[in-house]
């Protein structure tokens, strides 16, 4: 009889620590999401992530856009200046 009390408080202890030991896991800051990099269209202004623009190349340098339309403009207006300096 003796041993089978022991066995019952020896499991609701393990229980109650158990307990204890999965709230505090609960109550664990949780990491912060890491902040998405965004970059400014040059035509429009808008801040676009980097997994979602529309990248472009001007002379090896990466320049990040929100859409094939601002992207186009991009082009159109350098051609426009490219054509003015000659």
């Amino acid at each position: 009889m003796k041993m089978l009390v022991w066995l019952v408080l020896i499991y609701v202890g393990f229980r109650i620590v158990k307990g204890f030991i999965a709230q505090r896991k609960e109550d664990a800051p949780k990491a912060e999401p890491e902040a998405e990099e965004t970059r400014k269209d040059p035509v429009c202004g808008i801040y676009v992530s980097r997994d979602d623009a529309v990248i472009g190349n001007l002379e090896g340098e990466k320049i990040y856009f929100c859409s094939m339309e601002c992207l186009h403009k991009f082009q159109e207006q350098l051609q426009h200046k490219n054509e003015a300096s000659h």
